[in-house]
């Protein structure tokens, strides 16, 4: 195989999801869309190698990892506790639930044991890459529908690898059911064994090698040290038999208990930007549009039942752990669609369990449910409540005026503090008692303890980079208070606040009088004259003093 005709096939494929991807960003969708439909559109019609391509085959399994181990980045320890059990344990019932549900429907229309369990198992994933995204960009991750959607997505990541070997041995199509409970038991004990290796290793060396003061001068040792953390977690998963996905997964929750998680994410965006394209693009060549069209009542038959049977297994689910109708309403329409995962699941059991024909109508239902996500996420608050309110009027179901208005109100939007030296830690106090989110981004590693224990959220990154801005919630912060003493790196982070976040209110430090008019012309709404302030008050203390001798003569 000519090695330069397979890059001149990616590249027209990136070029491809580039622009559809941008097309959707317009169009209020997510790009990931962009990306399957790129892949739909000239992967088998356009590109000559790129479909039976072992290496783009690899490159995409490459692409989950990264995606995982970015999802990884978020979930640290102390995060997963504060989701609590609703949100952990109704995950593990979301999934247990809509399998079983799923495969039995499936036999009563006369579907085949092994087959009725890929298909529960290919509709029980949603979407974490793109419901994360939505959530966040709405500012509703901290919302109580979004901390329950979290809870239940995260769930769901776990499971993808015990699902992915149950389909796989139901493709085989060989062994006893007590063989099969022997290949998940024993896999189980290996992912056990990697989870203690990987915890040994990011306990004891990694936090020892993360605190040297050359990683803080020099800022590529950090991007190969993540890059070797990821990777090397991904081969290690590779190498013992399991989903490489699932090593990549671990090492990133086990480095979300660092204070550096926030930069590392930052630092490996690009490679896991390249990545996951391809994979969601070599997804979408899986697509047939002809098919689509020829099959149109049987995909949204499908369609319809994913939407409003999810919905309301993840309703019922959470409900039972007492989170109030309208929010466990409101986090199932969040999650009625079939996620990126389960392509995987459906080309695994392909040929030997999924006809092609059930293979596209899966394909084209999933590609359909993610097109409709953006707006499930949307006016999922206000949708829950137009279904809870009159069935509570009815007296069918509990509600309360509080859990609605909870529901339609936004989660309280963060003030960014940006630099946390002096002048930041002074202001963070000053706000404290009335901001109800505070959050400091700081290069310095010794600043962020130091916020912590003052009770704001702290996070090492570089604000200079619109990932480390972009998981702070820039886009739904009220205001941004840049201290940073240089002119050049303040002047720069103002530009960068004001393209991606044009409602924040920025204010900033001026550390030289001359550099006023450049802060402006940046996009500060408010700059702090240092120099004037320091005359004013050098000039206060002076009075003082001229007129305390006055009154002595």
């Amino acid at each position: 195989m000519d090695l330069w005709s397979v890059l001149f096939d990616i590249l027209v494929l990136l070029l491809t999801a580039m622009v559809l991807g941008a097309i959707c960003e317009r169009l209020r969708q997510s790009a990931i869309l962009g990306y399957l439909a790129a892949g739909t559109l000239v992967g088998p019609n356009a590109l000559q190698f790129i479909n039976n391509s072992t290496e783009v085959s690899g490159l995409a399994e490459l692409g989950v990892a990264m995606l995982l181990f970015t999802i990884g980045l978020e979930f640290s320890w102390q995060r997963l506790r504060g989701l609590g059990l609703a949100a952990l344990a109704g995950g593990t019932a979301q999934v247990v639930v809509t399998m079983s549900l799923t495969a039995a429907v499936s036999m009563f229309f006369g579907f085949s044991v092994p087959l009725a369990l890929t298909i529960g198992a290919i509709v029980t994933l949603s979407s974490t890459a793109v419901v994360l995204r939505l959530l966040v960009a709405r500012a509703e991750i901290e919302s109580v529908h979004g901390r329950h959607a979290l809870g239940i997505l995260l769930m769901q990541d776990i499971a993808v690898v015990p699902l992915v070997l149950m389909v796989t041995v139901l493709s085989d199509g060989e062994g006893s059911l007590t063989q099969i409970g022997v290949d998940v038991a024993t896999t189980l004990l290996w992912a056990c064994i990697l989870f203690f290796g990987l915890y040994l290793l990011f306990n004891r060396l990694v936090p020892r090698v993360l605190h040297f003061q050359s990683l803080q001068r020099n800022r590529e040792i950090p991007i190969l040290l993540a890059m070797v953390t990821g990777l090397g977690s991904t081969w290690a998963s590779h190498k013992l038999g399991l989903s490489p996905a699932l090593g990549a997964f671990v090492a990133g929750m086990l480095l979300a208990e660092s204070p550096f998680a926030t930069q590392i994410r930052a630092d490996v965006a690009s490679i896991r930007t390249l990545l996951v394209t391809l994979f969601f693009s070599s997804i979408g060549m899986l697509g047939d549009p002809t098919w689509f069209l020829h099959h149109l009542p049987a995909v949204l038959s499908l369609v319809l039942a994913v939407v409003i049977g999810k919905s309301l297994v993840v309703w019922l689910v959470l409900h039972r752990f007492r989170v109030p109708h309208i929010h466990a309403l409101a986090a199932g329409l969040c999650l009625g669609q079939v996620g990126e995962f389960s392509f995987v699941l459906a080309a695994v059991g392909r040929d030997s369990l999924l006809s092609e024909d059930l293979f596209a109508l899966v394909i084209s239902a999933t590609i359909t449910t993610l097109f409709l996500t953006p707006y499930l996420v949307a006016g999922a608050p206000r949708l829950a409540s137009m279904i809870v309110v009159p069935l509570g009027k009815m007296r069918w179901i509990e509600t309360s005026t509080k859990d609605l208005a909870t529901a339609l109100t936004p989660a309280p939007a963060p003030i960014l503090i940006i630099g946390f030296g002096p002048a930041g830690q002074a202001v963070a106090q000053a706000i404290s008692a009335l901001a109800a989110r505070v959050t400091i981004v700081d290069l310095n590693s010794e600043m962020i303890p130091a916020a912590r224990q003052l009770g704001f959220t702290g996070h090492l990154g570089d604000a200079m980079h619109a990932d480390v801005l972009d998981h702070l919630g820039i886009t739904s912060a009220a205001a941004v208070v840049v201290t940073i003493p240089d002119p050049a790196t303040a002047r720069a982070i103002v530009a960068l606040i004001r393209s991606i976040a044009p409602q924040a209110h920025i204010i900033v430090r001026a550390r030289y009088h001359r550099f006023l008019d450049d802060l402006w012309a940046q996009g500060a709404h408010e700059v702090v004259d240092e120099e004037k302030i320091v005359g004013l008050r050098l000039a206060a203390l002076l009075r003082k003093r001229l007129s305390a001798e006055k009154s002595l003569s």
